[in-house]
C-alpha cells in the first residue's frame, strides 16, 4: 500500500472506532460525507483492502497493444534510428499509418532504454531579442559543416537563411565548404525567389568581414577596409551586414540548425542521399514542408522584401571581382587563364588599362573597362570556384590568383579589389 493508502485506512479506522466524526474524517481526506460511509463499509467488510481502488494494479483498457509496441520498438531501432520522438511520430502517422501520441511513444521508447537522439543541456540566463515585426527585415545567415550524409558521401556544409519574423528557412544549400562562392550562390538563390531583405545577420566569418588588424596604406587613405566579395554583393544590393558578437546572439540560425541535424539527416537517411547534387534536390522538396511545420505569422502583415530592379545584373553582383591591369598583348592573366581583349570603338588598345575581372557562378569570367563590358568568356558548369587563397580551397579546386601583369590583392583571399559597380 502507498502512504497515501495507509493515511486513508488510518483516518476511516478512527472514524469506525467512534475517535472522530464522520464530517471531521471526510474534510481531513477531502472526501465527501457520502463517500467516507462508503470507506467505512469497505474497511468494515473487507478491512485495509477496502481503501484500495478497485482498478489498481489493473492494466488500463486504453493501453497500446502489445504488437502495435514491438513494431514500433523495431521501426525505431532500424529504419527510424536517429529520429527523435516528435519526428518520428509524425513519419509513424504518414508512412506507416500508426497514428500514436508523442508521449505514448516517449514512453514506450525510453521503457526500453531507446533514449532521444537530441541533448538538451540546462538553460542560461541570456537577454531576449524580440523578433523583427516583418517578414524580409532580417535574415540570420549561417552555415553549418557537419555530417549530413552519416558516412554514405562527403562532408558537407549547409548555408542557410532563416527569417527572423516567421522562422522561414528562406534558402538553403549544401556546399563542400563555408567559402564566398557558396554564398554568393545563396544570395542570389535568396533574391531570386524571395527579393532582397533589409538586412542579415551573420556571424564574423573572414567570408563576411575581414579579420586582419593591419591596415594597408590604400585602406589608411580611404578611412575603411576592403570589402570581402560578399559584402561587396551585400553593400551593391543595399543590405546591411550586422555582425554577430556571439553565437547566442544569431540562437534562431543555430537551433535551426539543431532541428536540420535531426530531421534533415534522418530523412535523407530514408531516401538514401549519397552526394552533393542529390542532397540540393533533396532540400528542394525539404524545405517547403519544414516551413509549413515550422513557420510562424509575423508581428505585422507587411513585407519588407524589395524587388530586384530590372537594371540590376544580379550575375555579376553575385560574382568573385578582381581588379587587373591588361597587358601589352592586350590579355588579362588570372591563375594561369588568359582572357583576350577585343579591340575597342576605333580600334583602340586597353594595354595598361586597370579593369575588373568578374567570375560569375558558372565558371564564365566578364571583364569591364569603366562599368563597360569589354571581354567574357563562355561558362565551365564543372568548375568549382574559391576565392582568391581560400583556405578551405583543396588541391583539385579552382583558385583564382592575380598573376603577371595584374595588380596584386592584399592578403586575404576573400577580399574584393576595385570600384563597386
Amino acid at each position: 500500500m502507498s502512504q497515501r493508502q495507509l493515511q486513508r485506512f488510518k483516518v476511516v479506522s478512527m472514524a469506525l472506532e467512534g475517535r472522530c466524526t464522520v464530517s471531521e474524517a471526510a474534510q481531513a481526506l477531502g472526501v465527501s460525507p457520502r463517500q467516507l460511509k462508503r470507506l467505512k463499509a469497505s474497511v468494515r467488510e473487507r478491512g485495509a483492502r477496502g481503501v484500495v481502488h478497485g482498478n489498481s494494479q489493473r492494466a488500463s483498457p486504453r493501453r497500446t497493444d502489445k504488437r502495435l509496441r514491438l513494431r514500433v520498438i523495431r521501426l525505431a531501432g532500424k529504419k527510424y534510428l536517429g529520429f527523435n520522438d516528435t519526428h518520428m511520430c509524425e513519419f509513424l502517422a504518414q508512412d506507416e499509418g500508426i497514428v500514436i501520441g508523442r508521449e505514448t511513444l516517449r514512453r514506450i521508447l525510453r521503457s526500453e532504454g531507446l533514449a532521444s537522439p537530441k541533448k538538451h543541456r540546462p538553460p542560461r540566463h541570456r537577454s531576449r531579442r524580440p523578433r523583427r515585426p516583418q517578414q524580409g527585415m532580417l535574415l540570420q545567415l549561417d552555415g553549418s559543416y557537419h555530417d549530413w550524409l552519416e558516412g554514405r558521401g562527403p562532408w558537407l556544409c549547409l548555408l542557410s537563411a532563416i527569417d527572423d519574423a516567421t522562422n522561414i528557412l528562406v534558402a538553403a544549400r549544401f556546399e563542400i565548404a563555408e567559402d564566398s562562392a557558396g554564398y554568393l550562390r545563396l544570395l542570389r538563390q535568396i533574391v531570386s525567389t524571395r527579393g532582397i531583405p533589409l538586412s542579415v545577420y551573420t556571424d564574423r566569418h573572414g567570408v563576411f568581414m575581414v579579420s586582419r588588424t593591419n591596415w594597408t596604406l590604400q585602406e589608411q587613405l580611404a578611412g575603411k577596409q576592403e570589402l570581402t566579395q560578399v559584402a561587396r554583393a551585400l553593400e551593391q544590393l543595399g543590405i546591411g551586414l550586422i555582425p554577430a558578437n556571439s553565437p547566442q546572439a544569431k540562437g534562431r540560425v543555430e537551433r535551426l540548425f539543431g532541428t536540420l541535424q535531426s530531421r534533415l539527416v534522418s530523412e535523407m537517411r530514408l531516401a538514401r542521399i549519397r552526394t552533393l547534387e542529390q542532397a540540393n534536390d533533396f532540400l528542394a522538396a525539404f524545405v517547403p514542408r519544414f516551413n509549413k511545420r515550422f513557420a510562424r505569422t509575423a508581428a505585422e502583415p507587411q513585407i519588407a522584401y524589395r524587388s530586384l530592379p530590372k537594371s540590376v545584373d544580379l550575375d555579376r553582383i553575385c560574382s568573385l571581382g578582381y581588379q587587373s591591369i591588361v597587358g601589352n598583348d592586350n590579355t588579362v592573366r588570372i591563375h594561369g587563364r588568359t582572357i583576350d581583349i577585343p579591340p575597342g570603338p576605333g580600334g583602340r588598345s586597353f594595354a595598361k588599362s586597370p579593369v575588373l575581372s568578374h567570375q560569375l557562378l558558372d565558371g564564365s569570367w566578364r571583364v569591364y573597362f569603366h562599368d563597360r563590358l569589354i571581354a567574357q568568356t563562355q561558362p565551365e558548369p564543372t568548375l568549382t570556384l574559391r576565392a582568391l587563397g581560400n583556405p578551405r580551397a583543396s588541391a583539385n579546386s579552382y583558385s583564382p590568383s592575380v598573376a603577371l601583369r595584374s595588380k596584386p590583392l592584399p592578403p586575404g583571399g576573400d577580399i574584393f579589389t576595385g570600384q563597386l559597380g
